[in-house]
């Protein structure tokens, strides 16, 4: 930005040549006008890893359109309301059983098994663990190469994502081919057929209406692409909250606090419901300066479809388009002492319009924004309420693969609580 322009440069990342669009002013062109001259794009590394190659040639646009309409029925936060016991029930099993144990645990790999077990559950009514280990192990290999160069030889990390990704194809296909027999006998549909993989065989929304059923391997394609998501970025959420309420007592305390009152305020063995949930404001200021500081997502990337002047420069067709939150989350105009962690940042009527953008924004934004919040705030509620805890390695790298990871998996000493008033 120093170099070329605060607005608009160009560069190329993953074999294409990309305009990366900065500032709240770039963020606002691309999510609320730029549909008129870019449409959604995924990196050929991504699609090829993940996508049925006979699904190549479908409008990825149009494959999004026809998503999005699924998940804002399925996600919507009315509808999510049934969901929040189910989530605060598989967190409470979670940490009694990876957590309560030990001494010691390391926060990213765990976390990283509860939000993939959660999915599984949501979208796919899996709930065997020994199934959703199989599945998880193949996803965690064919997420660690789709942001690669997609050089498809032995020994790459791509060639390693493309492998992965076939035989997790065929096993969500085996998966789908059985809850299809299961919906036409009419068994499971009491236990799965508000999940969204059924959902989707009924054809309950865009393709039912023009009277046709969702084809089996476009189904595959999108539960894999909504897992891709999910999976990573609430982890990296969940782990950076962990880290930072580690480093800042203070504010740790807090937010204990009002995780107190909501739990004093429950029966014995009763769950999370939406008013709790509704409840948790201090503690969602603090996953969003968390999610500002550790960003779960860096950007997105669109196609552009016709040549558009912006900021003074011809963006040609063809080209790719790419925004980062990395040119505002760190800027002291929008944030003032932007190294700072501090959650009071996002109180009352919180950063200037598309300075803080995790989900996006506009007509685009992210369809899991609700789902996200919930199980962010219900695993949060739980983990405060059972542990105090400390960090084995204060001053543990933090690495890019391509996402925020700590090096290490953030090992934290669990500790009691202390007496709590």
């Amino acid at each position: 930005m120093k170099t070329y322009s605060p607005d608009v440069f160009q560069t190329s990342l993953l074999g294409d040549r990309m305009a990366v669009f900065c500032g709240a002013s770039g963020n606002k062109f691309i999510f609320s006008t730029g549909n008129k001259f870019v449409q959604a794009w995924w990196p050929r590394s991504l699609k090829q890893a993940l996508l049925f190659p006979e699904t190549h040639d479908n409008s990825y646009n149009e494959e999004s359109c026809i998503l999005r309409s699924f998940l804002r029925d399925f996600l919507r936060a009315e509808a999510l309301k049934d969901y929040i016991p189910v989530m605060d029930s598989m967190a409470k099993e979670h940490l009694e059983a990876e957590w309560l144990p030990y001494k010691e645990v390391k926060v990213f790999p765990q976390v990283k098994t509860y939000i993939f077990a959660l999915a599984c559950r949501m979208f796919m009514s899996i709930k065997d663990p020994v199934h959703v280990k199989r599945v998880k192990d193949l996803f965690d290999v064919v997420a660690a190469g789709v942001f690669s160069l997609p050089v498809n030889i032995p020994g790459t990390a791509f060639n390693r994502a493309f492998r992965g990704g076939k035989i997790m194809r065929e096993e969500f296909l085996a998966i789908i081919k059985q809850r299809r027999s299961e919906l036409l006998e009419n068994k499971g549909t009491e236990e799965a057929g508000m999940d969204l993989m059924s959902r989707m065989l009924l054809g309950l929304d865009h393709d039912h209406q023009e009277g046709g059923t969702l084809d089996e391997m476009k189904i595959a394609n999108r539960i894999m692409g909504l897992l891709i998501a999910g999976y990573d970025t609430t982890t990296i959420s969940l782990t950076a909250i962990v880290n930072y309420l580690a480093e800042n007592p203070n504010i740790y305390d807090k937010v204990l606090r009002e995780q107190m009152e909501i739990a004093k305020s429950k029966i014995p063995g009763e769950l999370l419901n939406w008013g709790d949930v509704q409840k948790m404001k201090y503690a969602w200021c603090v996953a969003c300066e968390s999610m500002r500081l550790s960003p779960p997502v860096q950007g997105t990337f669109k196609e552009v479809t016709t040549d558009f002047t912006y900021a003074g420069f011809i963006i040609p067709k063809g080209w790719k388009t790419h925004w980062t939150v990395h040119s505002t989350y760190k800027d002291p105009k929008y944030f003032p002492d932007p190294g700072k962690f501090d959650p009071s940042r996002f109180e009352g009527q919180g950063p200037p319009p598309y300075t803080f953008v995790p989900f996006a924004g506009g007509p685009r934004m992210c369809p899991g924004k609700e789902y996200a919040r919930f199980e962010i705030l219900v695993f949060v509620h739980n983990l405060v309420t059972k542990f105090q805890w400390e960090k084995v390695i204060p001053d543990e790298k933090i690495i890019y693969i391509p996402n925020v990871t700590p090096e290490n998996g953030l090992p934290v000493r669990l500790l009691p609580h202390q007496n709590y008033e």
